[in-house]
């Protein structure tokens, strides 16, 4: 279990909303620790091990990786980072709302849930942007609508089963405003 002084805040929004540009600059104002779960799933292809292999096949198709697998990795990352935190930005998790329930049994409560919530056009847009220099398999085109469908199909439950501790802010604003926006909420937490 996560320690219950520190606060976790689950940051979610489709695929290009902004959560890692937000992430960042929680960070370097309050402290923060930021777990993407998909760089801890791509650290995981990157060692090569047979679940890593797994990974890269459905990460490929734009589906959902087993909750247990993610558990395990959140779990490792949280406890390696207790003593030098002062929370947690947990990027991109739940996916789906039995994730999210799955996360509160065996890590910790959530304190706060910002949902960046933007058009898919925006999201496409941003994405294929990054491909020009992010070199991730999983930035083009074809992927990107798979990732959008899957995000669709599973967000909406979880926003509604955690509502009273959800904000959601318009991500079709500069990351300045995002911020900003969050920074009210953020405040509140401290």
């Amino acid at each position: 279990m996560c320690d219950q002084k520190l606060p976790t805040i689950w940051i979610l929004g489709g695929p290009g909303s902004g959560k890692g540009t937000l992430c960042d600059r929680i960070v370097a104002k309050y402290g923060f620790t930021h777990i993407s779960t998909g760089d801890l799933l791509r650290d995981e292809v990157n060692t090569g091990s047979a679940r890593g292999q797994e990974l890269v096949k459905i990460m490929k198709e734009g589906a959902l990786v087993p909750t247990s697998v993610v558990m395990e990795l959140l779990k490792e990352k949280i406890a390696s980072k207790l003593e030098s935190s002062k929370g947690f930005l947990i990027d991109g998790y739940p996916r789906e709302k039995q994730q999210g329930e799955e996360f509160e049994k065996t890590i910790g409560p959530v304190d706060m849930v910002l949902y960046l919530k933007s058009d898919d056009d925006t999201m496409v847009a941003r994405l294929l942007k990054r491909a020009e220099t992010s070199g991730r398999s999983d930035d083009n085109l074809e992927t990107i609508k798979k990732r959008l469908e899957t995000f669709h199909a599973n967000n909406d439950p979880i926003i509604e089963a955690y509502q009273s501790k959800t904000v959601i802010i318009s991500a079709q604003q500069t990351a300045e405003a995002v911020f900003a926006e969050a920074e009210t909420y953020l405040d509140s937490l401290q």
